[in-house]
């Protein structure tokens, strides 16, 4: 097996180990074993991801109410007159990623694609169109620890100014198709930026789904 076939089975195992706990509260000898299954999992997370085992366990350790549910991301997809695409440059990694970030408690979807673009560009946005919705486990990204749906939601420019520096980001561009920057693969992949160019040029598309 693969590193992606060993991350789906440490998800797995993170995900029966808390639905386990959640119901065997009342059970101690369960809640040792699934909280063991839990550590392990952990662990097996750590050694195929890059992130921190304490960053994990902090997730995880917030998510102990039932079924542990994927989480979401959302991306604004903005295009200006000339069919350019707006990207932002990420300060993590120094490359490039459409507007966005988790889901926040409290925001509808189309909500969270507004706030991501003006705080991480300063334009101003409407949501106006769910165009996509990607498992992320399916596409070219690299292995992370928890499970991520990811909404790509079509924004038009209503007002605002670009602002090439902010907290999260910076730089701020709109780029042509063929000419895309170095991506935040974390968190945007070549093969979804084109399908967001489709997008553009046949706006009757029906919505993608995993």
């Amino acid at each position: 097996m693969n590193n992606l076939d060993w991350l789906a089975i440490a998800q797995k195992l993170q995900s029966i180990a808390q639905a386990g706990i959640f119901y065997a509260a009342d059970k101690p000898y369960d809640l040792e074993r699934y909280q063991e299954i839990s550590d392990l999992s952990v662990k097996i997370l750590e050694k195929l991801t890059d992130e921190p085992v304490e960053k994990i366990i902090n997730l995880f350790a917030s998510e102990r109410d039932g079924y542990q549910t994927p989480k979401v991301d959302i991306r604004a997809v903005v295009f200006n007159e000339e069919g350019k695409i707006l990207m932002a440059k990420e300060t993590v990694d120094g490359k490039w990623s459409l507007p966005g970030g988790w889901g926040d408690i409290g925001y509808t979807p189309f909500e969270v694609a507004e706030k991501e673009a003006w705080e991480e560009t300063g334009l101003k946005v409407k949501a106006v169109k769910l165009l996509g919705v990607f498992d992320k486990r399916n596409h070219a990204h690299p292995p992370q620890a928890w499970y991520v749906y990811k909404l790509f939601i079509l924004c038009e420019i209503i007002g605002g100014e670009l602002n090439a520096h902010t907290q999260e980001t910076s730089a701020v561009e709109f780029f042509d198709r063929n000419n895309i920057p170095p991506l935040s693969v974390d968190r945007v992949v070549e093969s979804q930026i084109a399908k967001m160019f489709e997008y553009y040029d046949n706006p009757e598309l029906p919505i993608y789904c995993d």
